[in-house]
């Protein structure tokens, strides 16, 4: 099989010469960008596997490449950034970022994140669709219907609905949902839910009087895929 293509987009060229040899060394085919610009450039003819990207660049910087790449693209991206602040964290993944690491970053940690994100939902290859509810979800499409809308998910969102649709009516706990779908070393990260689950019951419940995610205060969330009618 071809090596696995990852991205990387950094305007430091210490950190790009840094991430491509240790990359190389574990058998990545590795290019890189100084800019978003540049980056967008280089997957015109190249595509990665996974996209790796500051978010403090000149001319495009790492959110706008991330909204652009998911204009396009389901390939997962992981964002680097000096910035600890939930702020930003949570509009890097608003913008469609699948992971986030701060730096300075220990290189064992972004491999093991790197993996996760390559690994992720496997299981999804293997099957054809889930019916269940009110849903019909396309796996290997990455498509969702519901009530006959098409909704459009980025890629964790749909993760994070597949998991939740393979155990509809029963309660699934944070660190279940966070393992599955950003892997162990995510599983005490809760902040990924709270940004994940929110941007799902917008797209999820455009009819205000039905419910299809619950909460279960301090446990984690229960789906409904019939939805529930909400008091009056």
């Amino acid at each position: 099989m071809p090596p696995t293509r990852i991205l990387v987009v950094d305007d430091e060229p210490q950190i790009t010469r840094v991430l491509r040899t240790a990359l190389s060394v574990q058998r990545y085919d590795v290019r890189v960008a100084n800019d978003g610009e540049t980056a967008l450039e280089i997957m015109k003819d190249w595509t990665p596997d996974l996209v790796i990207t500051d978010v403090s660049m000149p001319n495009m910087d790492g959110l706008g490449l991330c909204r652009q790449v998911r204009m396009r693209s389901q390939v997962p991206i992981i964002v680097l950034s000096v910035k600890e602040d939930d702020r930003t964290k949570i509009k890097a993944l608003d913008f469609g970022a699948d992971d986030y690491v701060t730096k300075p970053f220990s290189m064992n940690e972004l491999l093991a994140r790197i993996r996760a994100n390559l690994r992720r939902a496997p299981a999804l290859e293997q099957a054809s669709t889930i019916d269940v509810g009110d849903f019909r979800i396309d796996l290997a499409g990455h498509a969702v219907i519901v009530r006959g809308r098409e909704l459009h998910l980025t890629p964790k969102e749909f993760d994070l609905l597949v998991y939740l649709a393979r155990h509809p009516g029963k309660v699934v706990q944070h660190r279940a949902l966070l393992s599955a779908v950003w892997g162990a070393d995510h599983a005490e990260q809760s902040e990924y839910l709270r940004v994940f689950v929110g941007q799902l019951r917008k797209k999820l419940e455009l009819d205000e009087n039905r419910r299809y995610i619950l909460t279960e205060r301090w446990i984690g969330y229960r789906f409904i895929p019939e939805g529930e009618i909400a008091p009056a």
